[in-house]
């Protein structure tokens, strides 16, 4: 089963609650960043190249359980940034799975013994290790040699500990589909729980310089990721949803959720969403009365033309799930 039976029926019932009050946006995941701060400097990270003003600054402790409280979401994704940087990440995680939300905790793994060694295993808490491609690409990547290597022994020592292990995949224009799929299988070896694949955006910060050189469009995202699952194989555990997974396969076409992953950062609630940033709100209720929704996505939105990131699009299948949908939720919930 790849996630706990109680955590599956209080998201359902979170879900339904929210269609039978009439709420047409709602969020399912918070994607909160304690800090911005990151000890690498991965080349299409629009993070680190965010103003001075925000690196500068992190979150404490209550803000971000406060954060948790004020969204109301089920699941918790605690990114950034570089999380483990963060001095009392651990009182942050503890904090989360207290309030019996789905946690994650994001990372690039140079820090994982740091987390080992003051985190408990729970069937509620999994890390997510950033691995973008085989060795030699993952290292052009992150612009740093050896944090492969570093990343997969780190997976190794966490599943050892009984922790729940997930990667997260981005892929570039550029990558070997066959090497990543050859990747995700060679996961499954070593135990891992799922796998996420989504392809990259084009952040703002990033600069129009590279879009060419790393970010794909629609069509050659599409393809990639169907050379990847074709090369992987049916053995690996994705944790993309079954809608999402017909929608990076050019099955289904779906429109994006933004507000479905709100993101808080230490300047405040992120607006429109985890990728644009237009401002910043003080309350998460004003952030989603005042902005303009209809304004993004894509065919709304230049900025949204290429987006096909599992922050936007995860949520819109799970907001929209006919029964047929649903049938296939169950079935991928309690598959391997």
């Amino acid at each position: 089963m790849r996630v706990p039976m109680g955590l599956t029926i209080d998201m359902a019932k979170y879900v339904m609650k929210q269609r039978l009050t009439g709420n047409k946006r709602y969020p399912l995941v918070l994607m909160l960043e304690p800090t911005e701060l990151c000890n690498l400097t991965c080349t299409g990270c629009g993070k680190i190249r965010q103003a001075e003003e925000i690196h500068g600054k992190r979150m404490s402790v209550e803000e971000c359980l406060a954060a948790a409280d004020e969204c109301g979401a089920p699941v918790v994704s605690i990114a950034g940034g570089e999380p483990l940087v963060h001095p009392q990440f651990d009182q942050i995680v503890e904090g989360m799975l207290a309030r019996n939300k789905l946690t994650l905790l994001c990372t690039n793994g140079i820090l994982i013994k740091r987390a080992l060694s003051r985190l408990t295993p729970d069937p509620r808490f999994s890390f997510v290790f950033h691995l973008d491609g085989p060795r030699e690409h993952h290292d052009l990547m992150v612009e740093r040699k050896g944090v492969f290597d570093t990343v997969m022994n780190g997976i190794q020592e966490a599943k050892k500990l009984g922790f729940k292990v997930t990667t997260n995949t981005t892929l570039y224009k550029g990558v070997d589909p066959k090497g990543v799929g050859n990747l995700l299988s060679q996961l499954m070896d070593l135990g891992v729980d799922n796998c996420i694949v989504s392809p990259a955006f084009t952040y703002e910060e990033v600069g129009s310089a590279l879009d060419n050189e790393i970010f794909m469009r629609r069509r050659e995202a599409v393809e990639t990721f169907r050379g990847v699952v074709e090369s992987a194989g049916p053995r690996v555990r994705y944790y993309d949803t079954p809608m999402f997974f017909d929608f990076l396969l050019g099955k289904k076409e779906m429109h994006c959720t933004p507000w479905g992953n709100p993101t808080r950062d230490p300047l405040g609630w992120k607006g429109p969403c985890y990728l644009l940033t237009d401002g910043h709100y003080g309350k998460f209720s004003d952030m989603m009365e005042n902005t303009e929704w209809e304004e993004f996505g894509y065919g709304d939105n230049p900025r949204c033309a290429s987006c096909m990131m599992h922050s936007g699009y995860e949520a819109s299948g799970v907001a929209r799930l006919s029964p047929s949908d649903t049938f296939r939720i169950i079935k991928w919930m309690f598959a391997n």
